[in-house]
């Protein structure tokens, strides 16, 4: 290394000392075993996240039904079917976490774990189809009243929906957070929604109760109206995972941790991408132009690792040096310029 590369970057060796006592001083390993176990170790814990959320609504709509059945309950109705399909949603995501299990292969060079966005679509498309259900019967029952019986039961059965949503919802909620599955947080949130939803049943069997037969055909438009919002955001959250959108702090902070490592002297192109429920990503650091090339690697693989650290649920991270520009030097990427432009 030159004495001016020495001078021009005093404080590279404080920052090196620093940086090596901190990875000893922390238990950690990047091998591509412990990678592997990680995800396997993920994806395991959304499968009983799934099944365990899969037993509670399956048997919270059983009850339901049993209740539509006897009371005619169109509210109840829409509710039994909102909570079926978030149940039934467990499905798509299941084999979803299976195939992200998945190891890459010469076709598949990224693995399966895009298959988590297929199921998302496959959720926004049942929510749709629940919806849709939904609002049918309640129009149905708008144009053609019939009293609700068995109020009591209803009622009852309301409550229980309540229950068992709001429990699925705090349980898929803090799993998803914890392995980094936007899919399984937004069904989460969805089941949340259905929780208040039941609520809502509880009203029109009041005003059932209270011999007001529109108030149960009116709540399952309400209904309706809440599982169309559902759509909405998981729609959302679903065209923002397919097209490869990031939390722009998540940005912030790999580049923090690109600029702190020893011989990074600037921070070039940074792009992040989720693949499942884990991140990858690609990067460009400048370095001294004088650097040979197994230093220009080492300080590659230096960013890689602070990345890993600092930037959760990244798997995997392709690091390309880049020389300082000098002064007169052309750039050293002008051979492909003709293949970039627009």
């Amino acid at each position: 290394m030159s004495d001016r590369h020495e001078h021009s970057h005093p404080h590279h060796h404080r920052h090196k000392l620093r940086h090596r006592l901190s990875h000893l001083l922390t238990p950690h390993s990047h091998e591509t075993a412990d990678k592997v176990d990680s995800a396997l170790e993920s994806s395991a814990r959304g499968m009983r996240a799934l099944w365990v959320s899969l037993a509670v609504l399956g048997v919270t709509a059983l009850a339901q039904a049993l209740v539509v059945a006897v009371s005619g309950s169109v509210a109840l109705l829409g509710d039994t079917v909102h909570n079926t399909a978030d149940a039934l949603t467990a499905i798509p995501l299941g084999i979803a976490f299976v195939l992200g299990r998945r190891a890459a292969t010469r076709r598949f060079t990224y693995g399966y774990g895009r298959a988590e966005d297929l199921a998302g679509l496959v959720i926004v498309l049942t929510i749709a189809a629940s919806a849709a259900f939904a609002g049918w019967t309640a129009i149905d029952r708008l144009l053609d009243p019939r009293p609700v019986q068995h109020v009591p039961a209803v009622a009852v059965a309301a409550l229980v929906g309540f229950a068992g949503n709001e429990w699925v919802a705090r349980y898929r909620i803090r799993v998803g957070r914890a392995i980094g599955s936007a899919a399984l947080v937004a069904d989460g949130l969805h089941a949340r929604t259905d929780g208040f939803t039941s609520l809502a049943v509880l009203l029109g069997a009041g005003g059932s109760a209270l011999g007001w037969q529109l108030a149960d055909p009116i709540v399952g438009l309400a209904i309706t109206a809440a599982i169309a919002l559902v759509l909405r955001d998981a729609a959302r959250e679903v065209f923002r995972r397919v097209m490869d959108a990031v939390d722009p702090a998540l940005v912030d902070r790999a580049e923090r941790a690109l600029t702190e490592v020893p011989g990074v002297c600037g921070v070039g192109e940074l792009r992040l991408r989720w693949i499942g429920h884990r991140l990858r990503a690609e990067v460009a650091v400048v370095v001294d132009g004088d650097a040979t090339v197994r230093e220009a690697h080492r300080i590659a693989v230096d960013a890689e690792h602070a990345l890993l650290h600092a930037v959760p649920r990244l798997t995997a991270a392709l690091v390309h040096a880049d020389p300082e520009p000098a002064p007169g030097e052309a750039d050293p990427h002008l051979a492909l310029a003709h293949h970039t432009a627009a």
